[in-house]
């Protein structure tokens, strides 16, 4: 888990209590935001997340709040046979992701921000089946190299505008979002970013993701 990175003076740790556990997450706030995206990282990855941190880092730019958080406490986390299946509980996941949307409702400096969610990995599944839930209040969703497999039966009941981002080499992954597009009935979007894999680690592809994602969240969250 990398907790490596450079400190944005704006950035504020906080602490959003769900699910009788507290989770922890850097909250941004540009001036001016005209809308918060709360992320949903992948398994084995965290808020430190270098990939999920240069995303937000974009969308700050374009005047949008973001909100990393850790779906699952620093105990939970430690890789063991008593808690490594909680890295694929999407059940647990979406419903850390349902809490911590009410707490942006509640919270006075980011209940007036129309609210979209990125999901990673494993984490885009847990965030479709939060958006259902919470389908009146949640305006869009990013997916970057996602399992939108893992959100089942909730995939017809999102609402949101949902976009899914896959790489061009990451074949197996675009098999299983085109299945998934197919469950979707919002407005929705499948976007391949040529030469690919599923980190996006080639160059000039991560910013691609950056600008598709800023895309969208511009978008639908005015």
């Amino acid at each position: 888990m990398d907790r490596t990175f450079i400190q944005n003076p704006q950035e504020q740790l906080v602490s959003v209590i769900t699910d009788n556990v507290n989770l922890e997450g850097n909250l941004v706030i540009p001036h001016g935001a005209i809308g918060i995206v709360l992320f949903a990282h992948g398994s084995g990855s965290s808020r430190y997340s270098p990939r999920n941190r240069h995303v937000a880092e974009v969308l700050q730019q374009a005047g949008l709040a973001t909100l990393l958080l850790d779906l699952l406490t620093l105990e939970e986390e430690e890789i063991d046979l008593r808690t490594r299946h909680l890295r694929f509980d999407i059940g647990l996941l979406a419903s850390r992701l349902v809490g911590a949307t009410d707490w942006l409702l509640q919270n006075p400096d980011t209940q007036q921000l129309k609210i979209g969610y990125f999901g990673a990995s494993t984490g885009a599944g847990a965030a479709l089946v939060a958006a259902a839930k919470r389908g009146e209040v949640v305006k869009a969703i990013v997916s970057r190299g996602g399992r939108p497999d893992l959100g089942g039966s909730a995939l017809p009941e999102v609402k949101a505008p949902t976009l899914l981002i896959v790489g061009g080499d990451d074949l197996p992954v675009i098999a299983i979002n085109e299945d998934a597009m197919a469950q979707l009935h919002s407005i929705k979007r499948l976007e391949i970013v040529p030469g690919a894999t599923h980190l996006f680690a080639e160059p000039g592809k991560l910013a691609a993701v950056a600008h598709l994602a800023r895309e969208w969240f511009t978008h639908y969250l005015k």
